[in-house]
């Protein structure tokens, strides 16, 4: 039977990748809050060390790593660190990505590019998680593996193809390394956000004041996202909460996707795909 103890994660080890800012940062303290001892595994230096600050500030438990998670030699530090210091890890949550800049048709893009957004979007969660999955399996008590891909997996992003891709990788890698250690008590699931005002997307910057109130035209659910609103779902997928859930992607979108761009006519009569035509069907 559930009860209030299935949310905590108490007695728990988590590596949250990117946990200096936005999605990263507020997992981070959310797992803290529910009882987990949290790795932070952040570029950032300062942003590393300001994460664990307000963690312990808060009462919990957090140890700040600064490296470069898309480094073998690196995550490998982390790894032994993490092994070293606490001997175990639970939880894995492969939150780095990025989607590197503006838009540009893919025919200008480059290789150089092309290796960029490999390395930050994939190849981190490839290398986070071959280093770690083993210590879950040797332990024989589950875990808990949480990807961050994006909406764009599922729908299309003009002029940044490479990125989608990258990201519709990390979904397909996600349901079959969910079946490959399904027997391991290991649980491998994915969260695809949008809408999220964060560091890398400061949606309050980039919409004029005088347009703001058109969010509630743009989401289903009337708002901007924020971290919290996807530390909410990646402490259910970390929890017993989501014990028989395994090789899904959740949506953590507002229902973006599911609208598939139907909005509200401005008039709040009726719905329109061509949002541009006041009255259009």
């Amino acid at each position: 039977m559930m009860n209030a103890s299935s949310v905590l994660l108490t007695d728990k080890v988590a590596v949250v990748t990117g946990g200096g800012s936005g999605i990263g940062k507020a997992t981070c303290k959310t797992f803290a809050a529910c009882g987990a001892t949290v790795v932070i595994a952040e570029i950032d230096e300062a942003a590393c060390k300001q994460t664990a600050r307000e963690i312990e500030e808060a009462g919990g438990k957090a140890i700040a790593h600064t490296c470069d998670v898309t480094k073998a030699e690196e995550v490998g530090k982390l790894e032994q660190a993490v092994l070293r210091h606490l001997g175990k890890v639970d939880i894995l949550m492969n939150n780095v990505g990025h989607h590197l800049g503006g838009r540009r048709p893919f025919e200008e893009s480059t290789e150089a590019l092309w290796q960029q957004l490999y390395d930050i979007n994939y190849k981190s969660m490839m290398l986070c998680t071959r280093a770690f999955a083993p210590h879950m399996m040797k332990r024989a008590k589950g875990g808990s593996i949480i990807n961050v891909s994006t909406v764009e997996s599922f729908r299309a992003i003009p002029e940044q193809a490479p990125y989608s891709g990258f990201n519709a990788a990390i979904d397909a890698f996600t349901r079959s390394y969910a079946v490959e250690v399904g027997k391991h008590g290991i649980r491998v699931n994915a969260i695809a956000p949008d809408k999220i005002n964060s560091a890398q997307t400061r949606y309050y910057e980039r919409i004029p004041k005088e347009k703001l109130a058109h969010v509630g035209v743009w989401v289903p659910l009337g708002r901007l996202g924020d971290g919290d609103d996807i530390a909410g779902v990646a402490l259910f997928l970390a929890s017993d909460l989501s014990r028989w859930v395994t090789g899904t992607t959740i949506h953590a979108d507002g229902g973006t996707l599911a609208a598939g761009g139907w909005y509200p006519r401005p008039t709040g009569s009726g719905w329109t795909n061509s949002p541009i035509l006041s009255d259009a069907g």
